[in-house]
């Protein structure tokens, strides 16, 4: 059962995305939305892994800086072919770009959670592989206008229309959305956040 309206939040969730609020909210966690604003720019050298954790943890410890009194979550995604970082697209051509180097091929989509509490920070990381099928000029063109691309790593949702094009999936569907619920679970019970809470009761 999801949190009541009423439930007090037990943390905040260091994200404006609602992807991340929607499935936070899932597993019954009452919280606090308190975006993050950091520098999110890969370091020269940096993996993929690493850089996805180091953001994760990065936004986690500044919201805690301005949050001390309770946890703070925060998660990091990243589309990844090769060794190369597929963000959101600065523009529709960057877009179609994007879709056209995923279409027909497979890539990693990378996610980091991290969790900050009085007894410190942790973190755990999400690996899946997704295979979108070839795509032509059009059928992009036509994505792009439906608005869905704008603000999606790789320029596209897997839980939204851009569904149509993944083949398969192995790995964590929460993950490609933006938070991993098995490995955020595991995290908050590990630090003693409860799940499945209900107007401050367990469900």
């Amino acid at each position: 059962m999801r949190p009541s309206a009423s439930a007090r939040p037990v943390l905040c969730l260091a994200s404006a995305s609602p992807r991340r609020h929607e499935l936070l909210a899932q597993i019954g966690v009452a919280h606090e939305v308190v975006p993050a604003d950091i520098d999110e720019e890969r370091r020269p050298d940096e993996s993929p892994r690493d850089y996805v954790l180091r953001v994760a943890r990065e936004k986690a410890l500044r919201v805690r800086a301005r949050q001390p009194q309770r946890p703070i979550l925060s998660a990091d995604t990243a589309v990844v072919l090769g060794e190369a970082i597929y963000g959101k697209p600065r523009d529709r051509a960057h877009a179609l770009e994007m879709l056209a180097a995923l279409g027909g091929r497979a890539h990693q989509v990378l996610t980091a959670v991290a969790l900050v509490t009085d007894d410190g920070l942790t973190s755990a990381l999400s690996e899946s592989t997704v295979r979108l099928r070839a795509t032509s000029e059009e059928e992009r063109a036509a994505y792009w206008d439906t608005g869905e691309p704008r603000d999606k790593a790789g320029a596209y949702a897997i839980q939204g229309l851009g569904a149509v094009f993944v083949e398969s999936l192995e790995g964590s569907f929460s993950g490609v959305m933006g938070l991993p619920l098995f490995e955020t679970a595991r995290l908050l019970q590990a630090a003693g956040v409860p799940c499945w809470v209900a107007g401050g009761r367990r469900a």
